[in-house]
């Protein structure tokens, strides 16, 4: 069953309201990264241990980040399918998504049997190194 009026408003709004969550995270995030440098991190004394610890805590910075813009960027894409009227629609069988799938995940773009071949096909994981 497609999204009623009220469901798409409803799902409108809460995707506003974590979009605009997500970039006050960002915002914090950038600043609290600004604001603390590498040296302040890695301690005055040089040791390597601290010099690890440092380099950790800056790429887990820059993994939020990249995180958080990732899903504004897919909140963007969802607010581009509302506009124009495919939102809960999949985008590769056609079939309506569930509006309790769009609640739990607000931009969505498969339904649950697509996503998980979807998932399937590429899926990025372990791969050998040798």
């Amino acid at each position: 069953m497609p999204l009623n009026r009220r469901e798409t408003i409803e799902l409108a709004s809460a995707i506003e309201e974590r979009r605009t969550a997500l970039a006050a995270e960002i915002r914090r995030e950038v600043a609290r990264a600004r604001n603390e440098s590498y040296a302040e991190l890695a301690g005055a004394v040089h040791d390597t241990g601290d010099e690890a610890l440092a380099d950790l805590v800056a790429d887990l910075d820059n993994a939020e980040v990249k995180r958080d813009l990732t899903e504004v960027r897919e909140l963007e894409a969802a607010r581009a399918r509302i506009a124009d009227g495919s939102y809960g629609v999949c985008v590769d069988c056609g079939a309506d998504v569930p509006v309790a799938r769009m609640r739990a995940q607000l931009a969505a773009r498969r339904c649950i049997a697509c996503q998980g071949q979807y998932e399937k096909t590429y899926a990025v994981g372990e791969r050998p190194t040798l």
